[in-house]
């Protein structure tokens, strides 16, 4: 695939630092050696095997693509290029061996790694100075011990699904040796306080200079000790200093832009001239967004969905108790809190926020058939919701920008959804408005606490219809055509009120 193979080498050759590419010995020897000689944290080669595994992965099984030695110049000369965020962490526990090794083995040419040292001195990749959100243990990294923190495991289940492996924290080290010869790496030392160290452990690695990125706060200075040691540097611009990137951009190589930024903004930095990379990506839109506006990089936390490296299912994941690549929250800036609980044993997922909900099925988008039926099924638990909530499915949306319905925004097409009294409805939504145009509704049976609710939605190039599984006559149409796109959401409308499971998403 094009985003995975090597084009030329740009012709400027300030891209390629004068480094001296391979050294005489094995980077266990040398880390030590560099240990041996300064205050700093020691990194030593670690006996853990190269890729831990408790349990099974977090995803579906992959094929192994990995390529040839990427370099930073062959990185730089893709359009777009990707990186994966903390190993891609939508996919697979983030900053694991794990994650950087399903990530590579899907072709990703480079991993982004977070750096913290221990209170013995041992450099370990993990995002967060404690270890709280990840294990909850409310313990910074730099009070334990590498045998104390090499005790936990990192757990995403909240954030990936019940059934996702703990997995273990890996030492950096092993993260350079099995990586670092292969991939492009971007570093960065979130405590701050481990320069020196870090910087030995990085020049201990063969081809460093042509595959080691020191990635920094744009507004730290730990640039220039990186840039003395020959290394490139990559400086992201937080929202309170992106306004002043012209201030910055003389320090580093690489610019960075938070997905948040405004299109002007976006635009300022990339008149700097700097080659700039564009985090956290989750979704396609935001990739397609950030290239408009001539983004070169993409440091992606959702790498086989938003490569569209996967093909797209036809049912949902939900019996795996997996989050399955492409299906998402409506917000990702909400933290792993966002996530709706999944429940493998009931084969659903619930969506149970005190807030409008949606839930993309990327896993399944975009649907590309012309004729195609989207069957779901739906139903409240616990109880019902006041007579006039309810709750539903959007589809035939051109993207996967956000679609939730009774909140404006971007996204247009349809949703169709049943009220707690039975009311079935069938909407055409434009970008930026709440509800949108009634296109049909009809009166059926009121549903009852426990009960599945089944759908069926009839999209062809003529006619929309929704059904309900029951009544010949619970069912309404539509000749409209002003949306075929190929992205799907389930829908909670209501803030206030119980939660809603949905189960049996399929494409027919």
């Amino acid at each position: 695939m094009k985003a995975f193979s090597d084009g030329p080498i740009p012709s400027d050759n300030r891209l390629l630092l004068g480094r001296r590419h391979f050294l005489g010995l094995g980077i266990s020897a040398l880390v030590l050696s560099a240990c041996q000689s300064t205050s700093k944290p020691p990194v030593v080669q670690s006996t853990q095997p190269a890729t831990p595994q408790i349990g099974p992965s977090p995803s579906s099984p992959v094929q192994s693509r990995r390529q040839v030695a990427s370099t930073i110049a062959g990185l730089l000369a893709l359009s777009p290029f990707y990186i994966a965020h903390r190993g891609s962490g939508d996919n697979w526990a983030e900053h694991t061996m794990d994650a950087y090794t399903h990530s590579v083995d899907l072709g990703a040419r480079a991993i982004e790694i977070s750096v913290n040292a221990t209170k013995d001195g041992m450099l370990v990749c993990h995002h967060d100075t404690t270890m709280e959100r990840t294990s909850g243990k409310s313990i910074d990294i730099a009070d334990m011990t590498w045998a104390e923190l090499s005790a936990l495991r990192i757990d995403a289940r909240e954030w990936l699904g019940p059934s996702a492996a703990l997995q273990p924290i890996p030492l950096l080290s092993d993260v350079l040796q099995a990586f670092a010869a292969t991939q492009v790496v971007f570093v960065e030392d979130k405590q701050g306080t481990n320069t020196a160290a870090l910087l030995d452990a990085m020049d201990a690695t063969p081809a460093a200079g042509a595959q080691l990125v020191w990635k920094q706060w744009a507004g730290a200075g730990q640039y220039k000790a990186a840039a003395e040691r020959g290394f490139q540097t990559w400086g992201y611009l937080t929202p309170d200093i992106v306004d002043r990137a012209a201030d910055y951009a003389d320090r580093f190589d690489l610019l960075g832009v938070h997905h948040s930024a405004t299109d002007e903004q976006v635009r300022a930095v990339v008149s700097l001239g700097k080659p700039v990379i564009a985090w956290e990506i989750h979704f396609r839109w935001q990739r397609d967004r950030m290239r408009s506006l001539g983004v070169a990089g993409m440091m992606c936390s959702n790498i086989p969905y938003v490569e569209g490296l996967l093909p797209a299912a036809t049912s949902d994941q939900f019996p795996s108790g997996l989050r399955a690549a492409g299906d998402l929250p409506w917000t990702i800036d909400a933290g792993w809190a966002a996530q709706p609980a999944l429940n493998a044993r009931r084969a659903t997922i619930r969506l149970a926020r005190p807030e409008v909900q949606s839930y993309l099925m990327g896993s399944m988008c975009p649907v590309t058939k012309g004729t195609y039926e989207l069957h779901a099924e739906f139903g409240w638990p616990d109880a019902l919701p006041a007579s006039e909530q309810h709750v539903g499915l959007a589809f035939a949306v051109a993207d996967d920008r956000t679609y939730r319905v009774t909140i404006p925004g971007e996204s247009a097409g349809y949703h169709a959804i049943l009220r707690a009294d039975g009311q079935l409805e069938l909407y055409r939504r434009e970008s930026h408005v709440a509800s949108g145009t009634l296109l049909g509704r009809v009166s059926t049976a009121e549903p009852h606490i426990g009960e599945w609710i089944s759908l069926t939605i009839t999209v062809s190039s003529a006619q929309i219809a929704v059904k309900r599984t029951g009544e010949s006559t619970w069912s309404v149409q539509s000749s409209d055509t002003s949306y075929r796109g190929g992205y799907i959401w389930l829908c909670k409308n209501y803030a206030d009120g119980p939660p809603v499971e949905f189960r049996r998403i399929r494409i027919t």
